[in-house]
């Protein structure tokens, strides 16, 4: 059953179109929680509003759940709705909405060859990519395409909005069960190809914030990497991985390479580029060569470590699960790598 509870609204702490972040009371006088409201999903929120929210994630405690979800708003959330589309997302459940897909507006057969695509692994590490491409490749127009596998709602990363204020981003997509973006697509596959008619050069794509996962070998959300990668290559596009590296992760099955990509490496059906950075720490290098050699890929070797300076001072996000820059290295080159192989992607692709 879905965990949800009655509250009143307390504060409105960040407001916004999109997103709200807001604190909650729960009945029972408790102290205020964090939570945040869709307003495209639920109605503008206020102060005093009497709301349900959905307490799952946070009373359990976990790293990308420490709020609480307004599922419905009672004081005026029940009148609205409604749209121009009619293909549904979040279909057959209490949050339904009608879209209006890109795939829609396309009058022809995609051509045989799509615009080059970088794959990444984490949420985390879209900015790396995206301030590499923007370093080396200035005036490229890339997009991102948002997939299941993280969080589904395109509103709740502030990383994307940053990326687009800052042109960093042309523009973002949420694909299949994903939703929420400045444009929706049913397919991973139709968003991609409405990348390039709407004039992107080339395309990131990856999950939401927050990957699912359950410590086991396919029952996690990295293994989205494997079916973003087959779409686009389905497409003709020259796809390059980003691998998810690191040199200090507490767990053994995510320090140096994480099985995460050493999956998708082993069960992709083609061979695919994957950046391979200068400068890892000796078990991520070694680790990240064996797996790209065992599966017949190409390493593309990509020198970043120029660029790690002016990253840190981009004011970008320079960390991950508590760790900075500086303690794990391996993460951040990784990204980095994943930008620079796509812009000689580019390059290429221009040449």
């Amino acid at each position: 059953m879905l965990k949800l509870r009655r509250g009143v609204v307390e504060s409105v702490q960040q407001p916004g179109e999109r997103i709200v972040r807001l604190e909650v009371r729960l009945s029972g006088g408790e102290a205020p929680r964090p939570a945040v409201a869709y307003p495209r999903l639920t109605g503008p929120v206020e102060a005093g509003d009497d709301v349900v929210v959905n307490t799952e994630a946070a009373d359990l405690g976990l790293g990308s759940g420490g709020f609480d979800i307004v599922h419905c708003n009672l004081t005026r959330g029940l009148s609205g709705g409604g749209g121009e589309g009619h293909v549904m997302k979040l279909n057959y459940t209490s949050l339904q909405h009608a879209v209006r897909p890109l795939e829609e507006e396309a009058d022809e057969p995609p051509p045989a060859e799509g615009i080059p695509v970088c794959v990444l692994p984490l949420h985390g590490q879209l900015p790396c990519a995206a301030f590499a491409l923007a370093a080396l490749a200035s005036g490229t127009r890339a997009g991102y395409v948002q997939t299941a596998g993280g969080a589904l709602p395109g509103e709740l990363s502030d990383t994307v909005a940053d990326l687009l204020d800052r042109g960093m981003l042309a523009g973002h997509v949420s694909a299949g069960a994903a939703h929420g973006a400045t444009a929706e697509a049913v397919t991973l596959e139709g968003a991609l190809d409405a990348g390039r008619r709407l004039g992107w050069d080339c395309a990131f794509v990856g999950p939401g914030p927050g990957i699912l996962g359950s410590a086991s070998a396919l029952g996690h959300g990295g293994l989205a990497a494997l079916s973003s990668a087959h779409a686009a290559l389905a497409l003709g596009s020259a796809v390059v991985l980003a691998p998810r590296l690191s040199s200090a992760d507490p767990r053994e099955r995510h320090r140096g390479l994480s099985h995460h990509t050493e999956t998708v490496l082993r069960m992709l059906l083609r061979p695919v580029r994957v950046a391979l950075p200068a400068g890892l720490s000796l078990p991520s290098g070694a680790a990240l060569g064996r797996a790209v050699s065992h599966g017949g890929h190409e390493g593309v070797g990509v020198e970043v470590s120029s660029l790690c300076d002016s990253y840190l001072a981009s004011g970008l996000p320079a960390g991950t699960m508590g760790r900075s820059f500086d303690e794990d290295r391996d993460f951040f080159l990784a990204g980095l790598g994943g930008g620079a192989a796509l812009a000689q992607l580019v390059a290429d692709k221009e040449a």
